[in-house]
């Protein structure tokens, strides 16, 4: 291991986890526990403060200079992989909205009928004791939404619990309570987690979203929702997706907002590993703005869709991101209704049990617009 040692002499000059005008940030992806472990001490020797540090797939993130050559170091036999840590970003269209007031009485939007939720609700939990976390800006307080619990992976503190409002309103959609008030989600009675990756922006790193989804792995959560992607792989993120979909959680991904011209959907979604959510409207027909590739899974209503606002009322959004908690609740109802139904398990039978859209091909609707109340007949006859 000294010849390594040697090696991250350079790194030194990085020097903190702040980021300044010359430095970039990297992930540093290694083969083994003790070569991670090995890196750690002797960044620490030199000075150097990671970033991040990613044990569950042996990784750190840093600051180095951009011209610094580190070709020698990603030769090394110790190293799987050094790449440019990504940025993220929410998969919801840039435009206005307007806030509706409806704390005194409660309207199932138009999403939640269309997916067949109220159907799934009779006779099972609501998708009751299952884990949902929303890796997204955040969660913010809300009358119609109840936060077991919350974490930021952030590397410096925001102030709001959700600056943004993206990751509220994707909360709704998936688990907003059925108490006579505001709008009801596709699972109303999990427990609902805000994990936080994206900043008041809503944007991020891949680094961010690799240690949110190691989080959820440790503290045992169910089904992950991420209404969110990034154009470049990652050997990082694909390695932690890869690493929960074996501890069996149900990872559902938004498939990106480019439409026709996108030259494949967005990662994680694209990763086989994922569930990925295209975007639907009122009138059954793909949206214009979903993107088409290889990979999408299913297709679930994302246009005008009404949900939670950070200011506490409610508002409408459109967006592969607004497509894909319809999915992650009906997963939840899957697993309320059979808790050992695997991650695998899920997607094929969310697939096997979607409508078809008609003249759409598979790279833009997957399976089709997926049905929740099918989907939770066929997880409890699979018993």
């Amino acid at each position: 291991m000294k010849p390594l040692r040697k090696l991250l002499k350079p790194l030194a000059g990085a020097g903190s986890s702040k980021p300044k005008r010359q430095l970039q940030r990297k992930v540093i992806v290694f083969k083994n526990a003790r070569s991670y472990n090995t890196c750690l001490k002797h960044m620490h020797q030199h000075g150097v403060r990671p970033v991040k540090t990613m044990k569950d797939i042996h990784a750190i993130c840093f600051h180095v200079d951009k011209h610094q050559d580190l070709s020698k170091l990603h030769r090394h036999p110790s190293v799987r992989a050094i790449e440019t840590d990504g940025r993220t970003r929410s998969h919801m269209l840039r435009k206005k909205v307007r806030i509706h007031n409806l704390k005194n009485r409660q309207t199932t939007p138009w999403g939640i009928a269309c997916v067949g939720a109220p159907r799934a609700w009779k006779g099972s939990l609501s998708g009751s004791e299952v884990r949902i976390a929303v890796l997204d800006t955040g969660i913010a307080k809300h009358p119609d939404l109840s936060v077991s619990g919350r974490f930021s992976t952030l590397d410096f503190k925001e102030k709001k619990l959700d600056g943004n409002g993206h990751g509220t309103h994707v909360s709704g959609t998936a688990a907003a309570l059925n108490n006579k008030i505001g709008v009801v989600g596709v699972s109303p009675a999990v427990r609902l987690y805000g994990v936080k990756v994206l900043d008041s922006n809503g944007e991020g790193y891949v680094s961010d979203l690799v240690e949110g989804i190691a989080w959820c792995m440790k503290h045992g959560i169910q089904v992950v929702n991420m209404s969110l992607g990034t154009v470049e792989g990652s050997r990082a993120l694909k390695a932690i997706v890869r690493k929960a979909h074996r501890k069996g959680v149900v990872i559902i991904a938004s498939a990106g907002n480019e439409g026709n011209e996108a030259a494949s959907i967005d990662y994680p979604a694209k990763y086989k590993e994922t569930i990925a959510v295209a975007a639907s409207d009122r009138k059954n027909r793909v949206a214009g703005y979903s993107s088409r590739g290889a990979g999408v899974d299913v297709t679930a209503p994302g246009t005008d869709v009404l949900s939670t606002s950070s200011s506490g009322g409610y508002t409408r959004m459109s967006g592969t991101s607004m497509a894909t908690p319809h999915a992650a609740g009906t997963a939840a109802l899957m697993l309320s209704a059979i808790p050992r139904l695997s991650a695998s398990g899920v997607k094929a039978l969310l697939r096997r049990t979607a409508r078809n859209l008609k003249g759409y091909g598979a790279r833009s609707q997957g399976a089709g617009l997926i049905n929740a109340a099918a989907a939770v007949r066929a997880a409890r006859i699979r018993r």
